[in-house]
């Protein structure tokens, strides 16, 4: 505060070539401070806050310095620019001549320009974070162990190898997420009121996994049937069938959803059913057990 108070007395009384010397290097020192004072902020926020999260959140910590080099990087761009703008500095001139040597560099370092931009991508796309099951399309498959500036390293499954794979290509390929797919087992059991033969088990069994082929989320070659006879006394014999459905998603909303497609595809097999005469009851809640994704 003397340092900025001190600048502006000497801005507005400065009158002789001294003085505004003087009023100069006081202001550039005022701006320099301004600067490490600044940085010294955002470092203790950025350290006090993504810190702390970065494991819950699998923030890597190669990206936290790419936040603060940035930051930096902003904050003394914008001191200068005012730091010009006060004291008629040539800025276009500056820029320009900066222009042309970054692009000599740029052009220089392409390769790694190109890889710290694909890690920057994946951050901000979040395509898969660490500990995350992944598969490529060249056959890469295997645990992700860190996300770098420049590259990922993949261990791969079974093999137990490390598969180092350049940030910029990633961006470029397909990649399944598997550590992301989520499946329920819906059980779902018609009754019948008489003991079926085999032949009317055969059709009830095509009617149900005909259903279920043109709905989206429900894993229809999956789809099992399972009859079991029921036996209420020694002259009354039932079968009951029981039907496992496999509901694929990734969130809940999208889980929500593919529950109403099952309820469609529920009442498509009650219609399908009247129509060949077929007396059942259906039970009105069925058990949804949750079950990992396979890997």
């Amino acid at each position: 505060m003397v340092l900025v108070l001190s600048d502006l007395a000497l801005s507005v009384f400065s009158k002789g070539f001294l003085l505004k010397d003087l009023e100069f290097i006081l202001s550039l020192v005022v701006a320099i401070t301004v600067g490490w004072l600044t940085s010294r902020l955002f470092n203790s926020l950025l350290n006090n806050y993504l810190k702390e999260n970065a494991l819950s959140r699998k923030i890597n910590g190669e990206i936290l310095i790419v936040i603060n080099i940035i930051s930096d990087v902003c904050i003394f761009l914008i001191i200068f620019f005012i730091f010009a703008q006060t004291h008629n500095i040539n800025v276009i001139g500056i820029v320009t001549s900066l222009g042309i040597g970054g692009l000599a560099v740029a052009f220089a370092a392409q390769q790694i320009l190109q890889q710290l931009l694909g890690g920057i991508v994946l951050y901000i796309d979040r395509p898969f974070v660490v500990d995350d099951y992944i598969g490529l399309a060249d056959g890469t498959f295997g645990k992700v162990e860190t996300i770098g500036l420049r590259s990922t390293k993949i261990r791969n499954s079974g093999k137990g190898t490390l598969t180092i794979i350049p940030n910029n290509s990633l961006t470029n390929m397909s990649i399944e997420n598997f550590s992301v797919a989520r499946k329920i087992i819906s059980l779902v059991y018609l009754t019948f009121c008489e003991a079926l033969v085999e032949d009317k088990k055969a059709l009830i069994s095509k009617v149900i996994l005909d259903s279920t082929t043109d709905i989206f989320g429900i894993d229809s070659p999956n789809t099992d049937v399972v009859f079991k006879e029921i036996i209420q006394d020694e002259d009354n014999h039932i079968t009951q069938a029981q039907i496992n459905f496999f509901i694929l998603g990734s969130g809940e909303m999208s889980m929500d959803l593919r529950r109403q497609l099952l309820e469609i595809a529920k009442q498509n097999i009650s219609l399908q059913l009247r129509e060949y005469n077929i007396a059942f009851t259906l039970e009105e809640k069925p058990v949804d057990v949750d079950a990992p994704i396979t890997i």
